[in-house]
């Protein structure tokens, strides 16, 4: 077995000294240190070169790369396999080639402070991403931990809690964990103002819903109104029934092909933090909807592709899940759209006019499936009375890829 060249190790707020003889020993050896500036900082005097992180990351990960045999050592927070450098480094470099030693992470210590069970917090990071994500994870009831990208993540975050209507959520900043200038500071999210926050800080949040807060549930379905749309939607009732039939799983990729407003990738990625989507529109109206929607409901990390299926199909990863909710009759489009798909993935695809079901039909009998007809019927007021009105019935195709 080919022994680690690269060494990643976790540090704590009581630095270098406090890391065992043997890590100690480790970063004496290396010829190159990598770690941000506070983490250099803790060095004192080595031989090693030193670097911080170039921006783009990608740089200094190359720098590593290219030292490939010789020791290398990377400096990181806490612990680099939650939301940390190990992540990326371990996806670059062969398992038997790194070495991994955590610190304890921001997530254990925070959740030691508050005596919370840390398996009933879900765990986020906004160190680089959009602060939109919290959308998706507030529900009542609901424990969030975050690691902040700096000293003005928390005053973002209180704002954002306020304006969807859980301003009265436990709010808890701490800072330096496990150092000396460790602290502790909490408030409801609402009456947060504080100015003064280190750099290092974690967010703990014990979501509280308003009278005014519109709660979103994250299974399949969401009200209608939920979406910003010009009609083209897949209404909630067959939405449902769409994402059943699509049945996502963790961490697989979804193309929602003629995506109109966004709602199916929306929800795919809501069910599933660690799922990915791209949404197909050619509309450019309807794409800007797809990107509100997108942010407005938590999932900023929609891909949007404007463009025309068959043709806007070219170059994307390939899915595990498609779903066609326009443009199925259009040629090309389903052939197109199975070819890509991953052996073992679903198509679903629906149709409301006969030319689209004809394309249906045509699929099911080259491929096989099950073919579905949907009807909903709602009620609605009739004068001073009441009546079900039908919407209109789609037809539902769904085969799993040899």
């Amino acid at each position: 077995m080919t022994a680690p060249w690269l060494t990643v190790i976790g540090i704590g707020e009581d630095g270098i000294d406090a890391l065992p003889p043997i890590h100690r020993a480790t970063i004496a050896a290396a010829e190159l240190i990598i770690g941000g500036e506070r983490h250099l900082a803790m060095l004192g005097p080595v031989n090693a070169e030193t670097q911080s992180w170039a921006s783009p990351l990608s740089k200094t990960v190359a720098e590593i790369l290219a030292r490939r045999g010789r020791p290398v050592v990377v400096l990181a927070t806490g612990d680099p396999m939650h939301f940390g450098i190990g992540v990326t480094l371990a996806k670059r470099v062969a398992r038997e080639e790194i070495a991994i030693h955590p610190h304890l992470s921001a997530f254990s210590l925070a959740a030691a402070r508050l005596a919370w069970p840390l398996a009933e917090v879900e765990c986020l990071t906004f160190h680089g991403r959009p602060i939109e994500l919290l959308t998706a994870a507030v529900a009542p009831r609901q424990k969030l931990m975050i690691l902040s990208h700096d000293s003005t993540t928390p005053g973002l975050v209180a704002a954002r809690l306020a304006s969807l209507g859980y301003g009265a959520s436990r709010f808890v900043v701490l800072e330096h964990m496990g150092g000396s200038k460790e602290r502790v500071r909490e408030s409801k999210a609402e009456d947060w103002g504080a100015n003064d926050v280190a750099d290092l800080n974690t967010i703990a949040i014990d979501c509280v819903a308003g009278p005014h807060a519109r709660v979103l549930h994250r299974g399949f379905g969401l009200p209608d109104d939920a979406f910003r749309h010009d009609g083209q939607l897949t209404k909630r009732e067959i939405r449902a029934a769409a994402l059943s039939a699509l049945g996502p799983l963790p961490g697989e990729l979804l193309w929602d092909i003629g995506a109109g407003c966004g709602s199916i990738a929306i929800e795919w990625l809501r069910h599933n933090r660690n799922q990915r989507a791209i949404a197909v529109e050619r509309d450019r109206e309807r794409a800007a909807m797809v990107r509100d929607n997108a942010a407005a409901l938590g999932t900023p990390n929609l891909q949007l592709v404007e463009g025309e299926a068959p043709e806007a199909l070219h170059d994307l990863p390939a899915p595990d899940a498609v779903f066609i909710g326009g443009g199925a009759g259009r040629a090309g489009v389903i052939d197109a759209a199975w070819l890509a798909l991953k052996q073992g993935g679903r198509l679903v695809a629906h149709a409301v006019t006969m030319e689209s079901e004809q394309a249906l039909y045509a699929g099911f009998a080259a491929h096989g499936g099950e073919v579905t007809r949907l009807s909903v019927e709602r009620l609605q007021p009739v004068g001073a009375l009441h009546g079900w009105k039908p919407l209109m019935p789609v037809t539902q195709w769904r085969a799993v890829k040899p």
